[in-house]
This record gives C-alpha cells, sequence and structure tokens, in this order.
C-alpha cells in the first residue's frame, strides 16, 4: 500500500547545508517526499557554499533534495520561497528573484490566520557573521571538525548499544558564552519582529530549534537538517507547531496504520456454477 502524506499548510526548514558530510540528506528527503503543503520556506543556509568551496562532499541524495523541490513547485501546486543564509550568501548578488512558483529572497513576511510572522535566516543579528567572514568560516571549519569527531563517537556509542548524543549541542546548553549569546540573537530577531508589526519571527541559523514567547512576541527557530532534525509547520487553523523528524515518522505511521483499517476488502471472485453458466449465451460464453 502507497504511504499517505502529512499536509500543511506551510512548512519552514533550515540549515540543511548541501554539499557537508554531515546532512541529513535520506531523512530531510524522506520528509518531503511524504508531506504536501501549500507554501514550503527555505530559511537558508540550504546549500553549503563555504564547505563546497573546501572540499566537494556532493551526494546523489543532495541533487535528489534539489529535483524535489523543482518538482514540488512544478507539480504539487506550492509555492516555494528560498531565503538566502550566510553559507548560501553566493545568492545574494542576484536577489529578489522569481522563476514561476519560486522566489529567492532575503526575507519573508508570512500571513497567517493570527497575525503576519516575519521568516528570516538570523545571521544579519549574529555579531560575528557580521563583523568578520573570515572569523566565521574558522568557527565553521571549527564546528565541522566537532561533528566529525561525533560521527566516530556516536560509531562507537552505537556499538555499545547508546543512542546518538549530540557533543554540540550539549556545549551548546551549558557553556555561558554561548548560552549569552544566543539569548541576544533572540532579543534581536524580537526587536525587528516589532519594527515590522509582525506578531512572530520564525528564523534559523543558530541550529537550535525553539518555540517559545520572549514578550509578546511569538519566537519560532526552525533548527536544522545536521543534528537536530526539525521543522516548523504550520496547520490549516494557522497553528504553528516545532516537528523533530522522529515525531515525523511516528505521525505518519499512525496515519498510515489508519488508513490500512479503512481500507475495504478487496472483493472476492468465486467461480461460476454450472446453472450460471447454462445461462449464458454462446457470444459470452466466448467472452468468458
Amino acid at each position: 500500500m502507497k504511504k499517505p502524506v502529512l499536509k500543511y499548510k506551510s512548512i519552514i526548514l533550515s540549515d540543511v547545508h548541501l554539499g557537508t558530510p554531515d546532512c541529513k540528506i535520506d531523512e530531510v528527503n524522506h520528509f518531503l517526499k511524504h508531506t504536501r503543503c501549500e507554501r514550503l520556506i527555505l530559511n537558508g543556509d540550504i546549500i553549503d557554499g563555504w564547505s563546497l568551496k573546501r572540499r566537494l562532499s556532493w551526494e546523489k541524495g543532495h541533487t535528489k533534495f534539489i529535483r524535489r523541490v523543482l518538482k514540488i513547485a512544478e507539480k504539487k501546486d506550492t509555492d516555494v520561497i528560498y531565503i538566502r543564509g550566510n553559507h548560501d550568501d553566493f545568492l545574494a548578488a542576484y536577489l529578489p528573484l522569481v522563476f514561476d512558483r519560486i522566489q529567492l529572497v532575503e526575507e519573508y513576511v508570512l500571513p497567517t490566520a493570527h497575525g503576519n510572522y516575519l521568516c528570516i535566516h538570523g545571521d544579519c543579528f549574529d555579531a560575528v557573521t557580521t563583523h568578520s567572514k573570515f572569523i566565521s568560516v574558522l568557527g565553521d571549519i571549527g564546528y565541522q571538525s566537532l561533528l566529525k569527531f561525533n560521527r566516530y563517537y556516536n560509531k562507537f556509542r552505537a556499538l555499545r548499544g547508546k543512542e546518538y548524543f549530540s557533543i554540540s549541542k550539549a556545549i551548546k546548553a551549558k557553556v555561558k558564552n554561548i548560552v549569552n549569546h544566543i539569548s541576544d540573537f533572540e532579543k534581536h530577531l524580537k526587536t525587528l519582529a516589532k519594527k515590522r508589526g509582525c506578531v512572530g519571527i520564525v528564523c534559523g541559523h543558530i541550529h537550535t530549534a525553539e518555540d517559545k514567547m520572549i514578550g509578546d512576541i511569538r519566537y519560532l527557530n526552525s533548527g536544522d537538517w545536521v543534528e537536530s532534525l526539525t521543522a516548523i509547520v504550520e496547520h490549516f487553523d494557522g497553528r504553528f507547531e516545532l516537528i523533530d523528524y522522529k515525531q515525523f515518522c511516528e505521525q505518519l505511521e499512525a496515519k498510515t496504520i489508519a488508513q490500512a483499517q479503512k481500507r475495504p476488502e478487496p472483493f472476492a471472485l468465486r467461480p461460476a456454477t454450472t446453472d450460471e453458466v447454462l445461462w449464458l449465451s454462446e457470444e459470452e460464453l466466448a467472452q468468458a
């Protein structure tokens, strides 16, 4: 039986980082394959131009992602909004740009039943990224090295029957300077949302998925598809939900089971009796 799809009004993904070995490409492709939406917002760092300059780590799955997005725009009646991030800043010189149902922009205002939400990658409020790209690239190299170590560390954990553990997420949660940096980042975005007359803001960039109120502004961060594997979805009643890949798989499986239970039993054919055959004409017998 064909697997069903989960339908939403809007889906927001960020920080897929195509072109890096730590991109969870199979998971994000599976997510896109089994979802449908009216609006797909790709909120920056979808293609990692910084990493591609250092070394080529492009896989078939990365090409499949690009093809799937194009197919979604072409055949699924979906508007695709691609917002520039800092790792795909090579797009900056060409923005804004529109190809049929695909828009490439710096930021996007998402209208909802409960007010407008400003969608922006968020790198403009990262002091390091803003003041020195060189330092940002060095920081990215350090982050990539940490992710590489994390891969080997989790292979060792898997051999011992333990679950995946993210070292970088643990560092973000415990190191005071990083916690303060994230807090300042969120406050700046809240201020921007208020200036634009929006009730909320949706961003990415810091790879920390979040859904909370900062004062009277709703702050949503879609996380990433490197470690957290998260997305923001807007339901048709206007509700926003932060969903991770595990939750998505559970919801998809539940819908698959429910669909199978509703499926009618196939019609069972039985052989005709002798009396029934006698009533058939020669023409009907020939067709039988």
